[in-house]
């Protein structure tokens, strides 16, 4: 019987006897109804929770051969880590990662890789108030659906912290990219009702402003945006656009496997994440056909160029050789300090001030999520796209 039949039988047949193993089931391939793994060449699982002993990712997939030292990684972990400005969390977590296995004399091996990041700074009692009622724009209600019961200490698996093991395993893929000549950056595009001026475009200002925005004067703008909210306690939400430059033609698949689905559903994994764009996005409904097509030309080199980039740098699901934009649309935080209506497990209707410490806005943190993300995804499609010519297997084995 397959996985799938399995479950159905279980399910219809005896619904109050379905044991926790069933979450061990395969889907398809190498996927769990966990969820925690990604990827299909380069996978990658994440583990851990938010007070929890500490949190992280397993690579399986990584060629050997790649030099990787702590430090290459940190230096990713280090620009989402909490307590950095007055815009973040105030928790305070060194985000230290230790990479376990995997890497000798400084070469990657090609067997797995294990990196743990320790928690430091978890004060739990911070959410004993939220133990027995759910918080509004919280999983906690879907999780109790769910599972049964859940993890109230800052979210468990759900919480934001999660992301720490997607950025160290997404800092050693975009290490690998870079290897091939590609290269991704994300920034704040706005927070709020504050957008950037593309004429202020200052790379460098993305890891100097704490809001990550490459514009130093709308970043003071959405700092005073944010400054605000804090003192109405209230939160606030923003656009995170990403780049990747240097990726060639050809990467990704005509149909379900489309380099655009497969960013699509990396971005929407994460946590706050609401919408995503690639290109002109939603504003290429808006256009008419030859205003949206991207006209073609050859360069002065004989090569196949696009005149325009409406599309983002895909087409049919396959990279053109284009600047690969996308957007992620992030909503504000959840965790406000405002009276909110909400009920207990039993439906007891109560009201719910949440305390602790909490970003007023995801956005700075989350660009270097949206960025590793990227990378997983372009770095798994391109090792996939490894058997889509006989040329290139020739090339390796012949």
């Amino acid at each position: 019987m397959s996985p799938l039949y399995e479950i159905a039988y279980l399910w219809y047949s005896n619904r109050d006897e379905i044991k926790t193993n069933i979450v061990n089931l395969h889907l398809t391939g190498e996927r769990k109804m966990n969820g925690s793994s990604f990827g299909n060449n380069f996978r990658v699982q994440t583990f851990g929770e938010s007070h929890g002993p500490g949190l992280g990712a397993v690579i399986d997939g990584c060629p050997a051969g790649l030099s990787l030292s702590e430090s290459d990684i940190q230096k990713y972990l280090d620009r989402r880590k909490p307590g950095q400005s007055a815009i973040t969390t105030q928790r305070k977590e060194a985000d230290e990662v230790e990479i376990l296995s995997g890497v000798f004399e400084g070469k990657t091996t090609g067997t797995p890789i294990a990196l743990l990041i320790r928690n430091t700074s978890q004060r739990s009692s911070d959410y004993s108030q939220i133990a027995s009622c759910y918080r509004p724009g919280h999983g906690d209600y879907t999780y109790d659906e769910k599972y049964g019961f859940r993890d109230y200490r800052g979210g468990g698996r759900s919480s934001g912290r999660e992301t720490a093991g997607r950025v160290a395993a997404g800092a050693v893929a975009a290490k690998i990219l870079r290897e091939l000549g590609i290269e991704i950056f994300a920034y704040t595009k706005s927070i709020g009702s504050v957008s950037i001026d593309p004429a202020r475009f200052d790379r460098q200002a993305i890891l100097e402003t704490p809001t990550a925005m490459p514009d130093r004067v709308s970043s003071q703008l959405a700092e005073a945006y944010l400054a605000d909210c804090i003192e109405k306690r209230d939160s606030a939400g923003g656009v995170i656009e990403c780049v990747t430059k240097g990726l060639m033609p050809g990467i990704g698949n005509p149909v379900f496997d489309k380099l655009d689905a497969r960013l699509a559903a990396a971005l929407m994994s994460i946590g706050a994440v609401k919408a995503v764009e690639i290109g002109d996005g939603i504003n290429a409904a808006k256009l008419k056909g030859s205003e949206n097509n991207d006209g073609f030309s050859a360069d002065e080199n004989g090569k196949i160029v696009k005149i325009t980039n409406h599309s983002g740098g895909t087409l049919a699901g396959i990279s053109d050789g284009s600047d690969l934009i996308i957007r992620a649309h992030i909503k504000p935080t959840p965790s406000i300090y405002q009276p909110q209506q909400t009920v207990t497990q039993d439906g007891t209707p109560t009201e719910l001030t949440i305390t602790g410490r909490h970003d007023p806005v995801i956005v700075p943190r989350a660009v270097v999520v949206v960025e590793c993300m990227t990378a997983l995804t372009i770095l798994d499609l391109l090792m996939g796209n490894m058997s889509s010519k006989l040329e290139n297997l020739m090339k390796v084995y012949s």
